[in-house]
């Protein structure tokens, strides 16, 4: 296959970041509707973004329930199954009526079936990768920023054309028409076309239980890591546009500036996956968080148009860059059989700050009328992260202890 045409490697890593892409897209427009959504409603900042909190709870046992299933019946079928819940979920919320039923339909459905994206798929995607798994994972995580790219202004428009139900009921048909046959072009390893992975096969590694992934040292400080790195981000990237707007932004202008963080995202996780090939996952994973702790203190400073753009490039990059970076190591430790479960549960718990964050973002602004001490709190939690980062133990003396 790889001598007479293209590597269908590549086709499997495009269509991933396809499927992501929309279902991502559609879980981070909740960041665009939240002003309207506000207006229209008359449900406060904090009730909204608890949706979010919900949803990140809900896309975190998702990706270990479809993270498990994955490593049983493929990540073909969990994409697709995940498609259908999306479409369902996307249209319901557009009908929602109350904010309980908000809740469920966009909080619990979309996330549920979101989480039957990232994990599985890029556990996917390291079984097509054994040179270049840093890119291979990097392309699949740019789905992310192209979802927030593409998503945010087409949801903006949507609304400013119509309202935020109608633009929320044409992303839930989008999702139908898109993901499904998308994902039905996805292929679960290479040996399902007689082939092997680019780069030859892996080298035999431990099999791991998923009990004994779940008992693991390292897989804690991985989880853990993760939680802290999007505890830190997912505030300032759920209140970018609200933010933008509170300083006197024009509304599709503030929305366009949350898709330039994720067009930026994009050169990061491509760029942090080559770094990683070249220099190793945890020194690229250092680094990223560095900077984006920086980055988000830089927000205390944003003011202006001007300003939010070019703190949403940088912070686009670092946030975006560490991303694909967990999944390396987590296959570095745990190997390709269990993939699927052991990122599905690290993910989870990375969720849970993720909903965390854009919570507590909102509760700030509600109770003390700023997102100052936001942006003050989620630097000092992206500090946490980048120590935790240190106490990485190399693969080879894990193994060894695991075995002795």
């Amino acid at each position: 296959m790889s001598q007479r045409g293209v590597f269908y490697g590549w086709v499997v890593l495009a269509a991933a970041a396809t499927v992501i892409a929309v279902g991502m897209g559609a879980l981070f427009s909740l960041a665009v509707f939240l002003k309207p959504i506000e207006d229209s409603m008359r449900w406060s900042r904090s009730a909204i973004s608890l949706v979010a909190l919900i949803n990140w709870i809900a896309m975190g046992v998702g990706s270990f329930v479809w993270g498990a299933l994955s490593d049983r019946i493929g990540g073909r079928v969990v994409a697709a199954a995940g498609g259908f819940i999306l479409g369902l979920g996307l249209v319901l919320s557009s009908q929602a009526a109350t904010l309980g039923q908000f809740y469920v339909t966009f909080g619990v459905l979309v996330g549920f079936a979101v989480g039957a994206f990232y994990a599985p798929l890029t556990a996917t995607a390291t079984k097509w990768f054994t040179a270049s798994r840093g890119l291979a994972v990097g392309v699949v995580s740019a789905g992310i920023g192209l979802g927030t790219f593409l998503m945010a202004p087409v949801s903006r428009w949507l609304t400013s054309l119509f309202d935020w139900r109608v633009a929320m009921l044409l992303l839930g048909d989008l999702a139908w028409l898109v993901v499904i046959p998308v994902a039905l072009l996805i292929r679960n390893a290479p040996s399902d076309m007689g082939a092997v992975a680019l780069g030859g096969r892996s080298a035999p590694q431990r099999d791991y239980s998923t009990a004994q992934v779940l008992r693991a040292p390292q897989f804690w400080a991985i989880a853990l890591t993760h939680f802290a790195c999007c505890a830190a981000h997912s505030g300032p990237i759920f209140h970018m546009v609200t933010h933008a707007i509170d300083q006197g932004v024009a509304a599709m202008v503030a929305a366009t500036v949350f898709g330039v963080s994720g067009l930026a995202s994009i050169a990061g996780r491509i760029g942090c996956g080559l770094l990683a090939d070249r220099f190793g996952a945890k020194p690229t994973l250092v680094a990223g968080l560095t900077l984006q702790a920086a980055m988000v203190f830089a927000y205390l400073f944003t003011r202006e148009a001007g300003s939010f753009y070019a703190a949403a490039v940088v912070f686009g990059v670092a946030y975006g860059g560490v991303m694909p970076l967990y999944a390396l190591v987590t296959r570095e430790y745990f190997g390709e059989k269990m993939m699927g479960t052991a990122y599905g549960a690290v993910f989870l718990i990375s969720t849970l700050g993720m909903g965390l964050g854009s919570f507590a973002g909102g509760w700030i602004h509600d109770v003390l009328g700023t997102y100052a001490w936001l942006f003050i709190a989620s630097t000092a939690i992206g500090a946490g992260a980048m120590a935790l980062a240190f106490a990485f133990r190399p693969p080879t003396l894990m193994a060894q202890g695991a075995t002795s």
